[in-house]
C-alpha cells in the first residue's frame, strides 16, 4: 500500500441553494431553469444570480487534505449538506456527496486560472442518453441482441468537459502540380494530351473557436466525433450551471495545445486553397508556406454525457454531445451473426450466379 503523504490545506466549496427553502437545487436541461425538487420552485440565471449576490460570502473553512496514492492525488472535502467526509481525485472540479446526493463545486478547481470563460448548459437529458444508448440497435444488424440492454449500463455521468477554444488567422500560400488531360479520336486511332502546370494560390483565413478538449483523462477520438458543437449558445460562465452534473478542470495548458489547433486550421486552409482551383485534371501540393497566428483563446466548458457499459466483463465507452444529441461509441460485433450474414449473402450471390447461368444457357439453347 503506497504511503499517504497528507498536506492540510483549507478548500472552499460552492452549493447552490434553494432561493425559496434552502433545499439543494439543480439545473433543468429541459427547463434551462433551475428547479428544486422539494418545493418545486422554478428560477431563471439571473434569479440564481441575484440570490448568489445578495447571500453573504463568508465560507467556512474546512480541514482537508491531499493524498498523494499510487501517483493519483486525491483532495478530500466536507459536504456543506451533511458534513461527510468526500473524496475527490485532483482534477474533478465538481462532484457528488454520496450520502446526501449535493452537488460540491471545488472552488479552487474553478477559480485563478482554472476560472472558465464561457460554458453551454446542457440540452440533453440523462433519460434521453439512455434512450439514444437503447436505439443503438437501428441499422445495426450485426450488433450483439442484448447489448443494448439498459441494465449493461454500469455508470452514465453528465460531466462538463475543459475546453481550449481558439481563435486563429491563418495567412500563406499552396504550389500545386496540376494537370488537363484531353483525348480525341482520329479514324481508329484514340489519341491524348497532357498538360502540366504550376498553381499558386495565398491569401489568409480567419477560424474562431477551433477546439481542442484540454483533458488528457478523456479520449480525444471521442471527444473529436461528438463535435460540432453550436457555439452561437456559449454563455458567460456562471458555477450555478454546473449544478447537478459532474465538471473537470484542464489539464493541458493552451500552449501545449495550440498545435493541435493550428494544424488542424492549416490543413482545412490548404483545401480551401485548394478546391479554389477549378478545371483541372489532377492537383498535387507540393509545397506550402500556411502559418497559423493565435488571435485569442478561450477556456469552455462543454456538455458531454458519459455512459459506461458493461457487456460480457468487458467496459465500453459512450458518449453523448450534451446539446446536439451526438451519441458516439464502439459497439461489439457478434461473430456468430457475421459468420450467418457472411453465409447467406454468399448463398444469395451463388443461387442468383446459378440462376443467371440458367437463363443464358436456356435462351441461348433457343436461338441455337
Amino acid at each position: 500500500m503506497a504511503e499517504e503523504k497528507i498536506k492540510n490545506k483549507k478548500e472552499d466549496t460552492l452549493e447552490n441553494r434553494c432561493p425559496s427553502c434552502r433545499s439543494s437545487i439543480k439545473f433543468n436541461a429541459k427547463l434551462q431553469k433551475w428547479k428544486c425538487e422539494y418545493c418545486g420552485s422554478e428560477f431563471t440565471l439571473e434569479e440564481m444570480q441575484k440570490h448568489s449576490d445578495n447571500a453573504s460570502t463568508e465560507k467556512k473553512n474546512r480541514k482537508d487534505a491531499k493524498v498523494e496514492d499510487d501517483n493519483i492525488e486525491y483532495v478530500s472535502y466536507h459536504c456543506e449538506s451533511c458534513g461527510a467526509e468526500i473524496i475527490a481525485d485532483s482534477e474533478t472540479a465538481a462532484t457528488f456527496c454520496v450520502y446526501c446526493g449535493n452537488t460540491a463545486i471545488l472552488q479552487s478547481k474553478l477559480s485563478g486560472k482554472f476560472a472558465p470563460d464561457l460554458v453551454i448548459p446542457f440540452k440533453k437529458t440523462k433519460e434521453e442518453a439512455i434512450e439514444a444508448f437503447k436505439g443503438l440497435s437501428k441499422g445495426r444488424p450485426l450488433m450483439p441482441k442484448d447489448f443494448n440492454n439498459e441494465k449493461n449500463i454500469e455508470k452514465i455521468r453528465g460531466i462538463y468537459i475543459p475546453f481550449w477554444l481558439f481563435d486563429i488567422k491563418n495567412s500563406g500560400d499552396i504550389e500545386m502540380s496540376a494537370t488537363t488531360v484531353d483525348t480525341w479520336r482520329v479514324g481508329d486511332t484514340r489519341y491524348t494530351k497532357t498538360n502540366y502546370y504550376k498553381v499558386i494560390r495565398g491569401g489568409t483565413m480567419d477560424y474562431s473557436k477551433v477546439p481542442i478538449d484540454g483533458s488528457t483523462r478523456f479520449d480525444n477520438d471521442i471527444m473529436n466525433t461528438i463535435e460540432p458543437f453550436d457555439y452561437n449558445e456559449l454563455v458567460p460562465y456562471n458555477h450555478a450551471y454546473l449544478s447537478g452534473f459532474y465538471a473537470e478542470k484542464y489539464d493541458q495548458e493552451a500552449k501545449d495545445v495550440f498545435a493541435e489547433a493550428a494544424d488542424r486550421s492549416i490543413n482545412s486552409t490548404k483545401e480551401v486553397f485548394k478546391n479554389d482551383t477549378r478545371g483541372y485534371t489532377t492537383k498535387t501540393i507540393v509545397k506550402d508556406t500556411v502559418i497559423a497566428k493565435e488571435n485569442n483563446r478561450y477556456y469552455a466548458l462543454l456538455p458531454v454525457w458519459m455512459v459506461n457499459v458493461k457487456y460480457k466483463d468487458k467496459m465500453h465507452i459512450f458518449a453523448m454531445n450534451a446539446q446536439t444529441g451526438e451519441f458516439i461509441g464502439n459497439i461489439p460485433l457478434d461473430v456468430g451473426k457475421a459468420i450467418l450474414y457472411f453465409f447467406l449473402i454468399f448463398i444469395g450471390v451463388f443461387a442468383v450466379i446459378i440462376i443467371l447461368s440458367l437463363i443464358i444457357y436456356f435462351v441461348g439453347g433457343a436461338f441455337i
